[in-house]
């Protein structure tokens, strides 16, 4: 039976400001990147996403981004390799503070906004995270976007990594995902999102918001968590890929 990881970045409020349905979009997933305290989330936020993980049987991974509250971790900051490799290695360690009081594993490293993007288009900074993954601890997987200059660094440094692609998101010809700022870059509607799940699980390829088809590799989907219709979109996906005998499981 082929099987996937559903995941979604959450843990993203902070002290009284509300990001996201976490609450009813952890029934749904396998996996979850939890916020680390950069771009957003909180300690204690951090220790109750943890605790409702828990809840549901979902595992764990980080979610470092740029240390850009106001900006949600979306805008795109200059940093040194160095800064890079503090920061992430920084977040990892106090998501996984958290994880071993609660007598949980930590399961991956998902960079989040802006540092994500970052890594698909700078080498300097995708080495650099990946450098501080391998170094916290070499078996943590770092999941990223198949075919770029994340997975070329990922293999460079040693880094073991989980490919990821995203049935909410529009992606263009060349394999990149349209800007948030083009229109139909985010797909909204449930059952579209769906179709391009099961798409992309069983035939490998999606459709190119530019024109044509993008080949897909992917061990993961990841539903974002701030998306008004994340919810409703999960349980579509999660619904439309058992319906085709498709497991639904960490990877």
């Amino acid at each position: 039976m082929p099987f996937i990881d559903i995941n979604a970045d959450a843990g993203e409020s902070f002290g009284p400001w509300k990001m996201g349905r976490d609450e009813e979009l952890f029934p749904v997933l396998s996996s979850v990147n939890l916020a680390s305290g950069f771009h957003a989330g909180d300690p204690l936020t951090m220790q109750r996403s943890i605790a409702l993980a828990a809840e549901h049987g979902v595992a764990v991974g980080a979610h470092p981004g740029f240390p850009d509250r106001v900006g949600f971790g979306r805008r795109d900051l200059a940093v040194t390799p160095e800064q890079a490799y503090a920061d992430v290695l920084y977040q990892i360690g106090a998501l996984h503070g958290f994880l071993r009081v609660a007598g949980l594993a930590l399961h991956h490293v998902k960079p989040h906004g802006a540092l994500y993007l970052q890594m698909l288009r700078n080498e300097v900074t995708a080495r650099a995270v990946a450098r501080a993954v391998r170094d916290y601890d070499p078996e943590l997987p770092l999941v990223l976007l198949a075919g770029t200059t994340m997975e070329e660094a990922a293999r460079a440094e040693g880094v073991r990594y989980v490919r990821e692609a995203f049935p909410d998101r529009a992606y263009l010809s060349d394999g990149r995902l349209a800007p948030r700022s083009m229109e139909g870059a985010l797909v909204r509607d449930p059952e579209r999102a769906a179709e391009r799940a099961v798409r992309m699980v069983l035939e490998g390829k999606v459709e190119a918001l530019d024109g044509g088809e993008v080949e897909v590799r992917a061990e993961t989907l990841c539903v974002h968590g701030d998306n008004p219709e994340a919810v409703e979109i999960a349980r579509a996906v999660r619904a439309a890929l058992e319906a085709k005998g498709v497991e639904v499981r960490p990877f």
